[in-house]
């Protein structure tokens, strides 16, 4: 079904592996990959969690510098939006999501990893925004989802200089959460993501969607957005048997239904 990506569902995990050789440059094609396999994902009911990832030497170069040279400004206007869109779709996966960084993460690559709720990076991995050393600015998110994942400080560093970013610089910076040693960032990703595996589906997505919408917003607009979500959650049968599990059997035990 894909050419540019492969999807593989087993045991309540969504892996997406970026395959697109030499260095799965983020062409027009593979933007609309992401976005199909985004919706895919979102709707299956035998998904709790997804991991994405790419090669062991790259997960993401960044965008087919050599399709976007060819495209005047009138062209852009609209590749600009459908570039966004798809990244979109990824971050609004409801299930938690998460990136591992098996090697360099650029522009692209590394606005890709921003749209995921955690990101696992190799040691070896690089991170970057290095659009401006193109004469452009990053147009897939970087200047946004980095401004609010490090502060707008930080992200202006990074996407004035174009510099690339070690995995111990960007953890400092806390562009990453986590660093493991080569060969182990996948392994890491799907474990961090296996414990939500049978958990209580529609509380976890409550949780996503009350941080990202409430991030946008004062705290009162972000505190009536809680309210309604968490009130909301009663309606589900996971929090019957969250809490009678608790009075049972304490925190920690509840068999959950996902509904």
């Amino acid at each position: 079904m894909y050419e540019s990506l492969s999807l593989d569902v087993a045991d309540g995990l969504a892996t997406v592996t970026l395959d697109r050789p030499p260095v799965n440059a983020l062409s027009r094609g593979m933007q609309e990959e992401l976005r199909a396999v985004a919706k895919e994902v979102s709707g299956r009911g035998d998904v709790d969690a997804v991991v994405f990832t790419g090669s062991e030497r790259v997960f993401a170069a960044g965008a087919d510098i050599k399709e976007m040279r060819q495209m005047p400004y009138a062209q852009m206007l609209t590749e600009a939006r459908e570039l966004q869109s798809a990244f979109t779709a990824v971050a609004e996966i409801p299930q938690p999501t998460v990136a591992a960084i098996t090697g360099a993460a650029l522009g692209g690559g590394m606005e890709l990893a921003l749209c995921c709720d955690r990101r696992i990076a190799a040691e070896s991995a690089r991170l970057g925004q290095p659009e401006i050393l193109l004469g452009i600015i990053p147009g897939a998110g970087g200047t946004q989802r980095l401004a609010r994942l490090v502060g707008p400080a930080v992200a202006k560093d990074l996407c004035l200089t174009g510099r690339t970013l070690t995995a111990a610089e960007a953890l400092e910076l806390r562009a990453v959460e986590e660093v493991v040693p080569d060969g182990q960032a996948t392994a890491r990703a799907t474990e961090w993501a296996r414990q939500f595996v049978g958990g209580p589906r529609m509380a976890l997505r409550a949780v996503k969607e009350a941080v990202d919408r409430g991030i946008e917003v004062d705290l009162t607009t972000g505190l009536s957005i809680e309210r309604a979500l968490f009130a909301a959650l009663f309606a589900t049968e996971d929090r019957e048997v969250g809490m009678q599990s608790f009075i049972d059997s304490g925190p920690g035990k509840a068999d959950f239904l996902g509904r």
